[in-house]
């Protein structure tokens, strides 16, 4: 089961899509009998949904978007002897327009409130559906749900973007029904429980996404059921590539450089300078600092710019150093927009950029 976030774009690159079609193949080749696949807020739907009939026919089963027919978001899977084994409500990253309807004056607020119902709903419909067929079976076969959202209370990693505006979009656990006997959560890139439930979890990325997750330890989940009971084991993924980062003024990070050199690491670094002298060259000197060695440095951070760069734009800043809150806000200061006017904007603008976020570049 992947719970979303197949590509980390819409428009994934033919080498993305490459890997992405070996790996099912491999998989459908294995021991594995069923492969579930829903889009992440990241994916295209339609990009996944085109190839779903054609993949189906290796057992796997492609889920990129709401339907009108909810009945589709639930899979009755078989073993190898044709028998019923498990029912799974594939539920797909929700977007805004698929579960809230919009009224003229509507508060955040009231916007808020609307798409948590509207995910509520979707997931009370989709599981009563699957407890009538298995009531139709008339077979204690376990339910797992499958979904993309952040529940309240989660650890993020590296590079998760804002699913909706605002934060009571960070669902409760209780929104899930109780026929669920397993939920697998995508989104999240920390393995983790929700709510320390055994039997619901974020698998987490099988890698890192970024230099913040480098020494986190990345599994997946074996889920054994004995009737509807889910034991869970973590699979450890092996590191394909080590990560590093490192702190500190020129001489720390000279020193530690130097100390990994010796050791023949290969690793990718990112560099965060944190000292007090102003550098112009500091790519330059990192550069000849790692020469002759396996490493690569893949990103310098320098605090110190990043400090002096509220009010005024440094030559040596890049758009690497500041997220898309910090380049709205740096627009409202250089138009001189009144601050009690900035929270108001501010959700406008995570309104808009949810929008864009949302439109399916792949669909036509």
């Amino acid at each position: 089961m992947i719970a979303g976030d197949v590509f980390d774009t819409s428009t994934p690159s033919n080498r993305a899509q490459e890997l992405y079609y070996r790996f099912l193949c491999r998989v459908a080749s294995s021991s594995c009998r069923h492969v579930i696949v829903i889009a992440g807020n990241h994916d295209s739907p339609t990009f996944l949904d085109a190839p779903k009939e054609l993949l189906r026919a290796l057992n796997v089963h492609v889920i990129g978007s709401v339907t009108t027919n909810l009945a589709d978001e639930v899979l009755l899977l078989e073993n190898q002897d044709g028998s019923p084994e498990l029912i799974v409500c594939a539920v797909p990253y929700l977007r805004d327009r698929d579960i809230r309807t919009v009224a003229a004056g509507e508060s955040i607020e009231d916007k808020e409130r609307k798409l948590i119902a509207g995910i509520r709903a979707h997931y009370a419909e989709v599981c009563e559906l699957a407890v009538q067929k298995r009531n139709l079976l008339g077979r204690e076969i376990p339910i797992v749900a499958m979904g993309h959202l952040f529940t309240a209370g989660g650890a993020t990693g590296d590079g998760v973007r804002e699913l909706y505006v605002g934060s009571l979009a960070h669902v409760s656990a209780q929104i899930f029904p109780e026929c669920i006997d397993y939920l697998a959560l995508g989104h999240l890139h920390v393995p983790q429980k929700i709510n320390n439930l055994e039997n619901m979890r974020y698998s987490g990325s099988p890698l890192p996404m970024g230099f913040g997750e480098a020494n986190q330890e990345k599994s997946v989940c074996l889920i054994e059921f004995s009737g509807l009971n889910a034991s869970v084991s973590l699979l450890k993924v092996p590191i394909f590539q080590h990560l590093k980062r490192i702190c500190g003024h020129w001489e720390a990070i000279a020193d530690e450089i130097m100390a990994l050199a010796t050791t023949q690491s290969q690793a990718w670094l990112e560099i965060v300078y944190e000292g007090d002298e102003v550098t112009g060259n500091l790519r330059e000197s990192l550069e000849e600092t790692i020469a002759g060695t396996g490493m690569q440095i893949l990103r310098v951070k320098n605090n110190r710019i990043i400090d002096r760069v509220l009010k005024r734009i440094h030559d040596d800043e890049t758009l690497d150093d500041l997220n898309i809150n910090d380049v709205f806000a740096r627009c409202l200061a250089v138009h001189k927009v009144p601050e009690e006017q900035w929270p108001e904007l501010l959700t406008t603008y995570q309104e808009t950029l949810m929008i864009l976020n949302d439109q399916d570049a792949k669909a036509e």
